[in-house]
């Protein structure tokens, strides 16, 4: 019986042991795949905040809430389920679904840019959305829900991308960690972030001094820190949908545009110490993407327009 007893607890250790390297695979597989995403997620994190912005601080949150459910269900019902079934039988399809996404970011952020300059102004909303009423507001969420799908379909692929080394429940638990972390990190950035004025008001109202004065600060910051947010939103998508492309029309076979944009940089890098020239590659990669997304998203918009009509076309 000791003997036995001993044995079956060895085999428990063993068993433990085996768990717990997995548990570390999980683990490190779901940091790498998540950091892959990293550019999305800013992304993400920069244009949610656009979509509440101008309602009723009351409606805030709630719209926030509404945006957070969906996304969930983006990531969890949808998407998650396609992405294992898609590593498993048909990982060849995963490049050109990543194209494609590249293409949408490439569009909204050429949108953005024609839109900045005063190119195209159809999608531009005159009225105040707190004067439009709940329909706007219902029209927001599912924008921002539609635009979410894109964003979370993104991540999901390119964190799939680096997961091929994995057994499909290995994928699906990897894949459901990133989709609850980011989704909670993003969208609680994003609450905290259409609130920090109204945190800024209490504050002020409620303290008097040095408290005081960084209320009435945080109050002044806020439009700022929107109008920022639209540019780095615009900047994200233009850089990781030009990005997209880029690598993953090389991993179909043309290297193109990734050897155009190594000999755009090349010079570049000549002018830096040996130390800085990844640094440096990095940034000019980023750069010629968001260029040629944004050169892209300009060539492909009149073709959306002319099958897609929207904004003042829509109404006709």
């Amino acid at each position: 019986m000791p003997t036995g007893l001993v044995a079956l607890l060895d085999d428990v250790a063993a068993i433990a042991k085996v768990a717990a390297a997995s548990i570390d695979d999980i683990g490190a597989a779901a940091a790498r795949a998540g950091t892959k995403s990293a550019g999305v997620v800013i992304d993400d994190a920069a244009v949610t905040p656009t979509y509440v912005t101008g309602f009723d601080p009351s409606r805030e949150l709630p719209m926030i809430w509404k945006i957070t459910k969906g996304s969930f269900k983006n990531k969890l019902v949808f998407l998650l389920p396609a992405a294992v079934l898609l590593g498993q039988f048909a990982p060849f399809l995963i490049p050109i679904i990543l194209i494609f996404g590249g293409l949408f970011l490439c569009y909204e952020a050429a949108e953005k840019v024609l839109e900045f300059f005063h190119v195209d102004e159809s999608t531009k909303h005159e009225q105040p959305a707190i004067i439009e009423g709940p329909g706007r507001e219902k029209e927001m969420v599912s924008g921002a829900i539609r635009t979410d799908l894109i964003l979370s379909g993104e991540i999901m692929a390119i964190a799939l991308s680096e997961l091929t080394d994995q057994v499909w429940w290995e994928q699906a638990i990897i894949l459901a960690i990133i989709g609850i972390a980011i989704t909670v990190a993003v969208y609680g950035a994003v609450a905290l972030i259409v609130k920090m004025d109204d945190i800024g008001l209490h504050i002020a109202q409620n303290n008097e001094g040095a408290l005081r004065s960084f209320g009435c600060s945080l109050v002044r910051l806020m439009p700022k820190l929107l109008a920022a947010l639209s540019i780095i939103g615009t900047l994200a998508m233009a850089w990781v949908g030009g990005g997209l492309l880029v690598h993953n029309i090389a991993a179909l076979g043309w290297h193109g545009p990734e050897h155009l944009i190594d000999w755009l940089s090349h010079p570049l890098l000549g002018l830096f110490p040996a130390s800085a020239k990844l640094m440096v590659g990095g940034i000019a990669f980023a750069l010629l993407s968001g260029i040629l997304g944004v050169l892209v998203g300009a060539g492909i918009a009149p073709l959306v327009h002319k099958f897609m009509p929207h904004g003042d076309e829509a109404s006709e």
